[in-house]
């Protein structure tokens, strides 16, 4: 367990010194990432999602994080993420979403400032991994925020 938590910190250390390319080679070259608009929402077809990528559309999220010029990171956001609450099962025991090796749920906080202003953001994080190598891949990511059904202003950060 102790090294699927160093690898969620990693994760999360990325996103936070805005190393978008090296989070998106976390994922397998089929990922999905998902952030329900509802709570408890079973699926991202019969409805609109906050967020809902291939791994083409993560590519194309990093590449425009990437810009300079992209208005709604001007000037970028600074963010401070805590992971906790982390419970793993290998994913023949939970009857995985879709394939991989290990269902991991945890809990998050994430703090974004931006223009003065500062954002709270909270919920669970389930991944799915995959094992690669003598490491992991996120072969799927779910984030169910606490306010997800709520008005916000726009996201463009991943969490």
């Amino acid at each position: 367990m102790e090294e699927i938590e160093a690898f969620l910190f990693h994760e999360a250390r990325l996103l936070d010194e805005a190393l978008y390319d090296d989070w998106l080679a976390l994922f397998t070259d089929t990922a999905w990432y998902w952030v329900p608009i509802q709570p408890r929402q079973d699926n991202p077809f019969d409805t609109v999602s906050i967020i809902y990528d291939d791994r083409k559309l993560l590519e194309t999220r990093v590449r425009r994080l990437r810009n300079e010029n992209i208005h709604a990171q001007s000037p970028p956001s600074r963010t401070s993420r805590i992971i906790g609450n982390i419970v793993g099962a290998r994913s023949d025991e939970t009857g995985g979403v879709t394939a991989c090796d290990f269902q991991i749920s945890s809990r998050f906080q994430m703090v974004e400032f931006r223009r003065d202003e500062q954002r709270l953001f909270a919920g669970a994080l389930l991944h799915g991994l995959v094992r690669d190598g003598e490491g992991f891949k996120i072969a799927w990511k779910r984030v169910d925020l606490v306010n997800c059904d709520a008005m916000m202003e726009g996201i463009t950060v991943p969490f």
